[in-house]
């Protein structure tokens, strides 16, 4: 076969570049097997007291076998680690950098706390990274043991560029109360950030460091743990080295070093507003259990008194001052079930006035009604929650309309009707109707002047809630009270 100069000049260029992209593929080829021999000819990336030594050979070979797996891809944009993508960014940008804009941005604070607020957003981002780092460094590699988990991070540090670290002697990492870590950072990438701007700092500046340290240790033994630099390549220290411990015993070991806990500044709200939720949560959670308890010793409080009374019922023979007594017993305990709701429900601001009302009325029907009577109390009531103060007034208002109505009534009659029922009028103003068909009360009543203890304790009681209240005796007996709830508290179903 005959080829053309053409034909030959073409095959040669293709040859060409065939040859030269098996070059590059082997070029590729030696530098992944370089790197791969890197990884796997690294012994040991942390310096630890020998006691230690079993425990960080098996992190170094559990991280070293993480870290083989790196495919890095400019093209996509991509390093991927084991399956998992990571990212690079320049080490100054989370020190050096970062402090000098903080110090822009907060010129106007000053110097010091602007360099205070750097390092609390610092530190809370790196904690958190640390936490979410090991948990899912844990879950990949399938560690269980907390020691285990622990040992892994000044390994995975090294490997990922984070820290070189030396743990120091009297370290005592124990996942309790008593765990200290003593360590030092020889190659902080923040201190460095600091010394190759030719600049030095009168604080210590390894913050991430510290925070992401922490925040792996904490994971990693499941105890709150926090981390302080005492000393500081950047400030002139020989060292960057830290002291990890449970935030409420940081004090005690920095004390024993010379050191205090720096004090953290103000930052801005959606950092500082976690810290402020929390403490709001916890305030407000001590308060209702505090609450919850007055109630509940209230009601008790209540319940004495009537137990009280039913002993005087033992030495009196006569008739109205026991009925006095058991009216009186019916209004401490129309009280005490306020006291009762409010120390069973969740909400201790409003009590669902329908469920009250319901459990008000089978308590009075239990005392006045025997167990033969056909009298049917019936309560029907729109969706309100009123607070104590309201829900006590109204109770004892339906206490003593209702006693009434069950005693005098339906004279020697067993069978009758009475309906209680509260409705909504307009926004924030309601009315209650207690009637009954029974007997009623011949003639006009004057509730100006009331005739009786009962009503003239209903009066005082509608007055004290700036209702008013309208009779009609022409079927039976209706009262109906017109008031408002003051509060307007939003309505829930039943």
């Amino acid at each position: 076969m005959i080829y053309s100069s053409k034909e030959m000049d073409k095959s040669i260029a293709n040859q060409d570049k065939l040859k030269k992209k098996i070059e590059e593929l082997e070029l590729e080829v030696l530098r992944l097997k370089k790197k791969l021999n890197q990884v796997s000819e690294i012994k040991e990336t942390v310096k630890y007291p020998e006691v230690f030594h079993p425990i960080f050979s098996k992190a170094q070979d559990t991280v070293k076998n993480y870290f083989k797996d790196i495919d890095f891809n400019p093209a996509k944009g991509t390093i991927i680690i084991n399956e998992d993508r990571y990212v690079l960014i320049r080490a100054s940008s989370l020190s050096y950098g970062f402090f000098q804009q903080v110090q822009l941005l907060y010129r106007d604070l000053g110097k010091k706390k602007a360099f205070t607020i750097g390092q609390n957003f610092l530190f809370d981002i790196g904690h958190v990274i640390g936490i979410k780092d090991a948990k899912q460094f844990h879950e990949k590699m399938e560690i269980k043991d907390s020691i285990n988990k622990l040992a892994s991070g000044p390994v995975h540090f090294a490997y990922s560029g984070w820290a070189s670290v030396e743990i120091l002697e009297e370290s005592n990492p124990t996942p309790d109360k008593n765990f200290f870590l003593k360590y030092n950072h020889p190659y902080s990438f923040e201190a460095d950030s600091w010394i190759k701007k030719g600049q030095k700092s009168d604080k210590p500046v390894c913050i991430m460091n510290a925070a992401y340290s922490s925040g792996w240790c904490e994971q990693s033994v499941g105890i709150k743990l926090t981390a302080v630099e005492i000393s500081c390549k950047a400030k002139g220290d020989k060292n960057c080295t830290f002291i990890m411990a449970p935030p409420d015993r940081i004090e005690e070991y920095l004390s024993a070093e010379g050191h205090r806990k720096p004090k953290r500044h103000k930052i801005p709200v959606f950092f500082e507003r976690k810290y402020i939720e929390e403490a709001m949560k916890k305030s407000l959670a001590e308060k209702e259990t505090l609450l919850k308890e007055i109630h509940h010793r209230v009601k008790n409080n209540l319940q004495i008194i009537t137990s009280l009374l039913n002993l005087q019922f033992k030495n009196i023979d006569d008739e109205n001052v026991i009925d006095a007594i058991a009216k009186s017993k019916d209004r401490i305990n129309s009280m005490a079930l306020i006291h009762t709701k409010l120390y069973q429900t969740t909400n201790l601001s409003s009590i669902d006035f329908g469920v009250y009302i319901t459990d008000l009325t089978n308590s009075i029907k239990k005392s006045y009604a025997p167990n033969d009577s056909k009298i049917k109390c019936t309560v029907e009531c729109v969706a309100a929650s009123f607070d104590i103060d309201l829900c006590i007034n109204l109770g004892l208002i339906i206490n003593e309309l209702l006693t009434n109505a069950y005693k005098h009534a339906f004279n020697t009659a067993k069978s009758g009707r009475i309906t209680i029922e509260l409705s909504r009028k307009t926004t924030g103003m309601y009315q209650l109707i207690i009637e009954d068909n029974g007997t009623g009360i011949p003639g006009y009543i004057d509730m100006a002047n009331p005739q009786t203890l009962g009503l003239e304790i209903v009066m005082a009681l509608i007055n004290q809630i700036g209702g008013t209240i309208e009779i009609n005796s022409t079927k039976g007996l209706e009262h109906t009270i017109i008031f408002e709830d003051k509060n307007d508290l939003p309505t829930r179903l039943n």
